[in-house]
Order: C-alpha cells, then sequence, then structure tokens
C-alpha cells in the first residue's frame, strides 16, 4: 500500500477514536446518583459498559500508533509474525492489520 493512503487511512482511524474518546468523556456528567435503587443498578451498569467502551477504543487507539510506527519504520503493509505482505484489500478494511487473515485467526484461536 502507498505510504501516503495509509497515512489517510489511519488519521482517519485515529480520527474517530479520538472522538468517540472524546464524546465518551463528555457523558460523564459527574451527577449525584439518584437515591431510587433502580436507576442506581441501571446507572451502574451504563458505567461499567462506559468503561469497557472507553477500554476497547484505547486498545484501538494503541494499534494505530502501533500501526504509525510500523509506518515509520517502513512495515507498514507487513505481518509482525511472519513478515509476510498483507493484502491491500485488507488495510483498506482494517488500517491497524498486524498480521495477515490466516495469521490473524490462527493467534485468535490460540488465545
Amino acid at each position: 500500500m502507498d505510504a501516503e493512503r495509509a497515512r489517510a487511512l489511519l488519521a482517519t482511524e485515529r480520527q474517530r477514536i479520538e472522538a468517540a474518546l472524546r464524546a465518551s468523556a463528555r457523558q460523564d456528567t459527574g451527577e449525584a446518583p439518584t437515591r431510587d435503587p433502580a436507576d442506581e443498578a441501571s446507572d451502574l451498569t451504563d458505567a461499567e459498559f462506559d468503561a469497557g467502551r472507553i477500554e476497547e477504543l484505547r486498545s484501538e487507539l494503541a494499534a494505530v500508533e502501533r500501526a504509525e510506527q510500523r509506518l515509520a519504520d517502513g512495515t507498514f503493509g507487513r505481518s509482525v509474525e511472519s513478515g509476510d505482505v498483507i493484502p491491500d484489500a485488507r488495510l483498506e478494511a482494517n488500517p491497524t492489520a498486524e498480521r495477515t487473515a490466516d495469521e490473524q485467526a490462527r493467534f485468535e484461536r490460540g488465545r
């Protein structure tokens, strides 16, 4: 993949993630919890969901940063596992891909 195209894809991905993180931060209003136990339980569930989503977004942002580093190093578009070329179509769909699709499937099965 062309380096300029890779930079553009990664910049778009970074903007999406950072916007979602900002939106998550704005949702935390800091209001005092209500006294209704059902509302408190609902608020707790929402807070746990939000915390999980924020953690997921931070993980995605770290993947963007790793991809940006690979781009700077000249290894973007190559598997971190085997060094094989990652097809452009895969990188278009997932610019932070670190492995070929087959390698990723094996990696996820091994977890």
